[in-house]
């Protein structure tokens, strides 16, 4: 094989090797917890030495962040993908439903949002990041686009909404045990609590593949803009 054959192999090899480096992290974070993993606990488990996991990462800080923030893209893809195959995913309770589970099957993702000490370690209270105000304009333009449908109750603006549904979101997710068996009648309970109390009642009938797509077309923004600032091999 020659060297320029090997050198368009890289970039792939490069991404692949990445890729298994934060599966192995995210399992041992999920096994052990921060402050039990290490970059060689890391580096033995998936086969290869210290300094490659380097090559990519230069700080625990760093590769444990980009675990998280594969998990959060993933969950967020799993929305995206909801949207493709069942339009009325768009609307508030069936979206917050969706979510909801997508979390409470990413044990990851669900101690990074309710910022589990024992998961995140150090990276537990961090300070606000581009990433965090990217994901926040995306959630505020989402029920901008509800409200302009008619699907949002009138009688609160769009920032009381958001807040009220945050905190009712939280507060689902908080009480959800990693150990629960009936997740999905939960998850049921939750839209159904989004819907009467943040939903349009008097809602006209809409075009629910129109917003649907311009969902979708929030959340793949979302996703592109987080890999381009994360550097992440994909998800």
């Amino acid at each position: 094989m020659s060297i320029k054959a090997v050198r368009l192999h890289e970039p792939q090899q490069r991404a692949d090797r990445a890729a298994r480096i934060l599966d192995v992290a995210a399992e041992l974070l999920s096994r052990h917890g921060y402050r039990r993993v290490t970059m060689d606990d890391v580096a033995d488990e998936a086969g290869i030495g210290k300094g490659t996991v380097y090559l990519h990462w230069k700080t625990r800080e760093q590769l444990f962040g980009a675990v998280f923030a594969r998990e959060m893209l993933r969950g967020i893809d799993e929305l995206r993908q909801a949207l493709e195959r069942e339009p009325s995913t768009c609307l508030l309770h069936n979206f917050a439903r969706v979510y909801f589970l997508a979390i409470v099957d990413r044990p990851l993702l669900r101690g990074l949002l309710l910022g589990d000490l024992h998961l995140l370690g150090k990276l537990t209270g961090s300070p606000a990041t581009d990433r965090d105000a990217r994901h926040a304009a995306m959630a505020h333009d989402y029920l901008v686009l509800l409200a302009e449908h008619g699907l949002l109750r009138t009688d609160l603006s769009v920032d009381e909404i958001g807040y009220a549904y945050q905190a009712t979101f939280e507060g689902f997710l908080r009480a959800e045990s990693s150990t629960a068996t009936d997740s999905s009648k939960h998850a049921d309970l939750l839209a159904r609590t989004v819907e009467h109390a943040f939903g349009n009642e008097a809602a006209a009938d809409v075009q629910l593949d129109d917003l649907a797509a311009a969902t979708a077309t929030l959340l793949s923004g979302l996703i592109d803009a987080d890999l381009a600032a994360s550097g992440l091999p994909g998800i």
